[in-house]
């Protein structure tokens, strides 16, 4: 029998909209949220308990010189100690129940089931599990499952982004970030998951730039590298926001673009500095790339949902010590679509996005 897994059960009411960087002005820690001690006390607990497949300490991490502010961390035991990455042949590959998945994971990983007290009654039975991953890439890094019976495969559903959303807006720590990884975007498991985690430095993609692409539809573009979409909510009109993720998503799953998503704190679209310090809402930023097919190589630098955000962690100490900005940014532009191509697209969502708000208002 599958033990019992403790419910947090949480509502819009919940979303902190005043959050601060883990040392304020005094010198002393912030207030913690529910959401945040929940997530912190289970993933401590199972660290002690031996769950992981080894001890995380304090990263050695630098900042590279220059504009992209790049945070690099050396996590060498993740390279040579994480399960073996599966092999993936596409972008829309089967859930394949005979291979690991996340329900066959050791019964004390779960840390708690997610449940929104104002889900619509059609979608009560809808669970997500937020489990610890044992083989951890900073404090706190958890997997946020949907519905891990349904068995889904790494395909974003709306109730995925809505989730993933709603967990940045229960922390009161700006550096717990959520990401996820399309299949051919160097996802692991094809088994729907989010990656939670937080990390304690601040990122450019938090107060980038953007220009707006389709802004009635909420859609902006990244001005900098590496080019992405961009979405921004503070959690009003949620489903809306969702429902055009979605739609922008699974255009590229159907025309087999592999991507990338990065969920942060960070300031709205519109801001005029860069410097905003504003964090009241969610960015969510869409990175399309170009797909990587096969098993992943566990000791080199892959380009997925962190580095694309900024956030670099090194499995081995001659890339950590080597990396520029200039090498890190020559490496990501090998993965990225070409500005021509990135253009191309970005006009063949703004038709669809127009196509889709005209068929849904009939």
């Amino acid at each position: 029998m599958e033990a019992p897994c403790p419910r947090f059960v949480y509502s819009s009411k919940d979303y902190i909209h005043q959050v601060s960087r883990r040392e304020n002005d005094h010198g002393c820690p912030p207030q913690m949220s529910k959401f945040d001690s929940s997530i912190r006390s289970g993933w401590e607990e199972r660290m002690q308990r031996g769950l992981f497949r080894y001890h995380l300490g304090a990263l050695e991490t630098r900042i590279l010189p220059g504009q992209a502010r790049l945070v690099a961390q050396l996590n060498i035991a993740r390279g040579q100690q994480r399960r073996k990455p599966q092999e993936i042949l596409s972008i829309r590959q089967d859930f394949n129940p005979n291979v690991f998945n996340f329900n066959k994971a050791n019964p004390g990983e779960p840390i708690f089931e997610l449940t929104n007290q104002e889900m619509p009654a059609s979608e009560v039975t809808k669970c997500c599990k937020m489990m610890v991953n044992v083989s951890p890439l900073e404090f706190g890094h958890s997997l946020i499952v949907p519905e891990p019976r349904q068995c889904h495969p790494q395909v974003l559903t709306p109730h995925s982004i809505q989730v993933g959303i709603e967990c940045v807006l229960l922390s009161a720590d700006p550096g717990f970030r959520v990401g996820f990884n399309s299949l051919g975007a160097f996802a692991s498991v094809n088994h729907l998951h989010l990656h939670g985690y937080y990390l304690d430095h601040e990122l450019a993609v938090e107060s980038a730039h953007a220009a707006p692409v389709a802004p009635a539809r909420g859609l902006f573009c990244l001005s900098g590298f590496p080019q992405g979409l961009l979405f921004y909510t503070e959690g009003k009109e949620l489903q809306a926001v969702v429902k055009t993720i979605h739609a922008v998503t699974d255009f590229m799953v159907k025309h087999n673009i592999a991507h990338n998503l990065f969920l942060t704190r960070g300031c709205p679209p519109e801001a005029e500095s860069a410097r905003d310090n504003r964090r009241a809402g969610v960015r969510i930023i869409v990175w399309p790339r170009l797909a990587c097919f096969g098993a992943k190589e566990e000791t080199g630098f892959n380009v997925a949902l962190c580095e694309l955000a900024g956030h670099l962690p090194f499995k081995n100490r001659e890339e950590y010590e080597a990396a520029t900005e200039d090498s890190v940014h020559g490496t990501i532009r090998k993965y990225t679509l070409p500005t021509e191509s990135f253009l191309n697209l970005q006009t063949k969502l703004i038709c669809h996005l127009s196509q889709d708000a005209t068929n849904h208002s009939h």
